[in-house]
């Protein structure tokens, strides 16, 4: 089963320091209201809708995760100020006391579903409205107070609707780039496969035709020729097969690079790439424990490829002056290839905008294997992958 490595899910410690954390603050803003009321009892309502829009920083943490939680919370303070202080204020102003009411509505319209912004908008709507009316002192304050106070929630309601459109927007571009640079993957992958299908295709019809010329006068020497073609024919059709279920999507892009014409890299090339980092500040190591042995074209590109991605990233992101280390164990049914560092590793946003990794991933999952890459505790980052080998390369491990 093919896994890649995710953030760990919080801990219930810090959970539970959350939640206090949430219900703290909404403590401290109706502690907050409630001393409006006794304690400033002549304050005017822009005083006291000040203070109230201040104290939102209490319930940051409850904005984030109980949105909903947090406009009840502030729709019932701030109609408890206003009635529970209109004996002592007489300005016109005490309807400001809703302004922290509609800022918290506009972060619900940016975070929860539609569904939830409906009903939340007539509740607030409706409960507002009618409170902002029973404040007001004759027919032209009336007025001046429903407007002003209509148009500050429908401002704070197309100011969070904006920021929810900004947000899908973002998440479809970085949908549309991912699913661009795994199209881009496979058209690559293709290609090389097309030059090993042609490698193959040749070696067969070069023994195909000297089984042909020697099948009556050497038997053992056209046998060996059909055996041949038989292992090579094998071979080529399992690379197929494990490429056709990620292939079959990607259609060909006209003029989207060039095809190379040179043969395909592969293990035997890793000192020589370990070498051409030296000028980039990178010392590589390369270490092969078990019994190498021959592997298939496309698990040998396989392979060249996720430790070339791999240094890459160490060259790109780690620094210079950083040692890696790949190592290439060889066991009887799988390689496990693992490249170490021992740089900063990748920062955050390296690892968002970057598709290294998911190219590395692709093309581990085509081949059935498994791929983890992150950051390691003891600093530096981490990619590791392990390949199944073919039946064939089993038998011959076992003998």
């Amino acid at each position: 089963m093919d896994r890649t490595t995710q953030s760990a899910p919080p801990t219930k410690g810090a959970t539970r320091g959350s939640a206090l954390l949430d219900w703290g603050g909404a403590f401290l803003y109706a502690f907050t209201a409630l001393l409006l009321i006794g304690g400033t009892p002549f304050a005017s309502g822009l005083l006291r809708a000040s203070v109230l829009t201040l104290a939102l920083s209490l319930l940051t943490g409850l904005l984030r995760r109980r949105p909903l939680v947090a406009l009840a919370l502030t729709l019932t303070a701030a109609t408890v100020v206003a009635y529970g202080a209109q004996r002592g204020d007489l300005t016109p102003d005490r309807h400001l006391v809703y302004v922290p009411v509609a800022m918290v509505f506009g972060v619900v319209v940016a975070t929860r579903t539609r569904r939830a912004v409906a009903v939340a908008g007539a509740v607030v709507a409706l409960l507002e409205l009618a409170a902002v009316a029973g404040l007001a002192h004759g027919p032209y304050e009336l007025t001046g107070n429903l407007l002003v106070t209509a148009l500050t929630l429908g401002a704070c309601a197309m100011a969070g609707l904006l920021l929810r459109q900004r947000r899908e927007h973002r998440a479809e571009l970085r949908e549309s780039a991912v699913a661009e640079a795994l199209t881009a993957e496979r058209l690559r992958i293709a290609r090389e496969l097309h030059d090993m299908v042609a490698h193959s295709i040749g070696v067969i019809a070069i023994q195909a035709g000297v089984g042909s010329r020697v099948i009556e006068t050497q038997p053992a020497e056209a046998r060996k020729a059909l055996d041949a073609i038989e292992a090579t024919s094998r071979e080529t059709l399992s690379g197929l097969r494990r490429t056709l279920v990620a292939l079959r999507r990607a259609q060909p892009d006209e003029g989207a690079g060039h095809v190379p014409t040179g043969p395909a890299p592969g293990l035997a090339d890793l000192d020589a790439l370990a070498a051409s980092l030296a000028d980039s500040g990178v010392r590589v190591e390369v270490r092969t424990t078990g019994e190498r042995r021959d592997l298939p074209p496309d698990i040998d590109l396989s392979v060249y490829r996720i430790v070339q991605e791999a240094l890459t990233n160490v060259v790109r992101h780690a620094g210079g002056g950083v040692r890696a280390r790949v190592r290439l164990d060889f066991s009887a049914e799988e390689l496990h290839v693992e490249v170490l560092d021992d740089g900063r590793g990748m920062s955050g946003r390296a690892g968002k905008t970057g598709f290294g990794i998911t190219g590395m991933y692709e093309r581990v999952s085509l081949l059935h294997g498994r791929f983890s890459a992150g950051p390691r505790p003891e600093g530096g980052f981490r990619v590791a992958a392990e390949l199944p080998l073919p039946a064939a390369l089993r038998t011959e491990a076992a003998r």
